[in-house]
């Protein structure tokens, strides 16, 4: 029970590794705002966690004022605020030929501004209990696939937010901004992005371990059991830290020879 009574707002978590979040959260004795934009997905995870542990908002995060309504829920329906996941995040592909000015507006707004704006709205709830940030970037922060160029570069840009905050907000407000950056994660999305692409639905289930070396991708429950530490007090002296969780170096690999 690591996280018992804390409250945390984790957005994006009606699916994917927000989802398995917000379970595991629960589990360690936590209360979470449920956000994302499927209502039906949300209001099934709520019932599942129980209403006295759980809270849902169904909202674009860029709406204006939306991370304020996100802290007031938290505020209104458990009495507090100790720590906010940034998990939401726009995943689309794009390179430099099909990728438009707006699009990579829209990349950066969701996936680095949203976040930025929902710090700012928490801070002040944040210090009053020496909260924490966990922000969700990804291994494509340090260069990432040609077909992924603006989502890369939102979550370098994210990766620097953490630092710059991780550094500034502890100092100066008691507030730990920290990072992890999941690798190859079987979500629910990298499924039905697949079976888009024409592969069978059970691709997964053969991995090369020239990309993946355990023979299996990650699992959101595996990224949720590593961000308990994050939001923890057992993690309450680090801050601005990014860590990778994959299976292999984010940089500097060798692959093996075919």
């Amino acid at each position: 029970m690591r996280l018992q009574d804390k409250v945390i707002v984790i957005t994006g978590s009606c699916t994917g590794i927000g989802k398995a979040i917000a379970r595991r959260c629960v589990e360690e004795g936590g209360k979470v705002v449920v956000h994302g934009l499927q209502p039906e997905l949300g209001a099934d995870l709520v019932q599942e966690l129980g209403e006295s542990k759980a809270a849902l908002h169904i909202e674009d995060l860029t709406h204006e004022h939306c991370p304020e309504r996100l802290v007031d829920l938290a505020t209104s329906t458990f009495g507090r605020l100790d720590a906010i996941v940034n998990n939401a995040a726009l995943t689309a592909r794009g390179n430099i030929r099909t990728t438009d000015s707006d699009f990579f507006a829209q990349m950066l707004a969701v996936n680095v501004l949203a976040p930025f704006r929902l710090i700012k709205a928490a801070l002040a709830k944040l210090s009053e209990c020496r909260g924490c940030v966990l922000n969700i970037g990804s291994a494509n922060a340090y260069g990432g696939e040609p077909n992924l160029l603006p989502y890369s570069v939102s979550k370098g840009a994210l990766m620097t937010l953490t630092r710059n905050l991780g550094d500034s907000l502890f100092r100066d407000e008691g507030v730990r901004v920290n990072q992890i950056n999941p690798g190859w994660v079987l979500t629910e999305s990298e499924l039905e992005l697949k079976r888009r692409d024409g592969l069978p639905d059970d691709w997964y289930k053969s991995m090369p371990k020239a990309l993946a070396p355990s023979g299996s991708l990650l699992r959101p429950e595996e990224i949720a059991v590593a961000a308990v530490y994050w939001l923890s007090d057992e993690s309450e002296s680090i801050s601005g830290q990014v860590v990778d969780i994959a299976q292999h170096p984010a940089t500097g690999r060798i692959l093996p020879h075919e």
